[in-house]
């Protein structure tokens, strides 16, 4: 109704207002294709303004896909600075338990490998299945937590012969115990105190183990054959992660590990694959690994009502029964169906926004010359046989006083989308955001005019009345008639 009020304009009008609007425009070449009077010329013209328009929205669409494939690039920068932190390292034996222990020592590694299935895959044979159950019926208050806490390894005075970080001494008493695939470990740095920061390279933590053979065992049989200390070097807020990330080091050698620090930044999703808004409940910083930890904690709660202790969480802990009945069947049920993932962003853990990593190099030699070899044979009175077969030097330092920042960056943002825009705008028809303006008012006025037209012109919508009420008689019809 408010537009049929209004006055269509007259065509002389209309025609008028086009030729200025051809005139007075910042769209170029428009002018020439209306005011030129040689037909030939304006043909020309209309070819050069159409062929222009089409190569710029050619060249915009093409670069609102290219933005829309959310594409990345990544900037690797290496900063050096004057102090540096140093990483948490988590120190295992890999003589898991005394021999001492008990008796039937098979059956605790069978359970031990039930209870390490949780962080690493691993098989348990069922020929050994008889031996778990006949152990698990006649000790049903046993505790895998306790007694490898009590009879595992264990770091003091006579495991740890040697500390020293950065000139001053170190005790066993700087270690946190932490519970892995190897049972019994101890993290140093866990902390991550203020005081323990680099400031010159070529020192750091030096140590030096006795991992005592002889009260301490391995089961060939199920795949223990080596001895020696394995190592972690981690981020002092994340959790240690032996599975492919640890390093060995065997008896009578000296390991010399130089590291160095890696940050990985990576965009949010759709250019990356992290998620900011993940947080975990249990970790202070998120990680996959403490992500899929997490994730199997939740799982193997809600099937078998308790929680393992080698997992992180609240929950009852688990004997060894529901271990063997209920948890470990959960934990290959996970495996199988994929219910914790990592890696991408529609994973149930993807990957973190910020990584610290540290990347080593190690190299090893044999621990001691023949004069080293007595002096430790005199100090610990103990046989040059004893020494070599025993004690495991290792040296971890920075490699130098700096770290490399690898990060993810949008490849193309919203002000450089604008800008290749009004770029390809300029180039080709010198068009800027008041010519869009212009063209946008032109296209308005023109579309109120249509419709106008339209509703002026439009016919009348007949009335479709019922005949058997409203239709007139044959008497009113002819009345009807005369008097018209």
């Amino acid at each position: 109704l408010c537009l049929i009020k209004k006055l269509l304009p007259h065509l002389k009008d209309r025609r008028k207002y086009h030729e200025e609007f051809a005139s007075s425009t910042s769209f170029h070449g428009v002018h020439n294709t209306v005011h030129t009077q040689s037909k030939t010329r304006r043909v020309l013209w209309l070819l050069i303004v159409a062929g222009s328009l089409a190569i710029a929205i050619w060249q915009i669409c093409s670069r609102f896909i290219y933005y829309f494939s959310w594409p990345t690039t990544t900037t690797v920068v290496v900063e050096y600075v004057e102090h540096i932190k140093f990483p948490a390292v988590t120190f295992c034996s890999l003589n898991r338990f005394q021999a001492h222990a008990v008796n039937n020592l098979k059956v605790i590694f069978l359970i031990w490998n039930i209870v390490s299935a949780i962080l690493q895959n691993v098989a348990v044979e069922d020929k050994n299945s008889w031996e778990l159950n006949d152990f698990l019926l006649g000790n049903q208050n046993f505790s895998i937590k306790e007694f490898t806490r009590n009879n595992g390894f264990y770091l003091n005075s006579s495991t740890l012969l040697e500390c020293d970080f950065f000139g001053k001494p170190c005790y066993p008493q700087d270690f946190e115990h932490v519970f892995t695939e190897y049972g019994n470990c101890f993290t140093f740095n866990h902390n991550d105190l203020p005081a323990r920061r680099v400031s010159l390279s070529g020192r750091g933590l030096h140590l030096l183990f006795d991992v005592q053979q002889d009260q301490f065992t391995d089961e060939p049989t199920l795949g223990y054959t080596d001895a020696g200390i394995t190592f972690v070097i981690h981020s002092p807020q994340e959790l240690p992660r032996f599975d492919g990330l640890g390093l060995l080091t065997p008896v009578g050698m000296h390991a010399q590990v130089a590291i160095r620090q890696l940050k990985s930044i990576i965009q949010e999703y759709p250019w990356g694959e992290c998620k900011p808004d993940i947080k975990l409940q249990y970790h202070k910083t998120y990680s996959t690994n403490g992500c899929l930890l997490e994730c199997k904690a939740r799982y193997i709660q809600d099937w078998c009502g308790c929680l393992p202790f080698i997992l992180p969480g609240n929950g009852t802990e688990c004997d060894l029964l529901k271990f063997y009945k209920c948890v470990y069947p959960a934990v290959d049920y996970i495996e199988i169906k994929g219910l914790c993932t990592v890696g991408t962003h529609n994973s149930t853990c993807p990957a973190p926004c910020e990584e610290t990593d540290y990347p080593t190099t190690v190299t090893y030699s044999r621990f001691g010359g023949e004069k080293a070899i007595n002096y430790f044979s005199t100090k610990l009175k103990k046989s040059p046989e004893y020494i070599r077969q025993n004690l495991v030097r290792i040296e971890i330092k920075y490699h130098d006083l700096s770290y490399k920042i690898t990060q993810q960056q949008k490849a193309l943002s919203i002000s450089e989308l604008l800008a290749d825009v009004g770029g390809q705008l300029g180039l080709f028809c010198g068009a800027s955001v008041i010519t869009i303006i212009e063209l946008l008012e032109y296209i308005f006025n023109n579309f109120c005019w249509m419709c106008i037209f339209l509703l002026l012109k439009a016919p009348e919508i007949p009335q479709w009345n019922n005949p058997s009420q409203n239709q007139p008689t044959h008497k009113q019809k002819k009345r009807g008639i005369q008097e018209c």
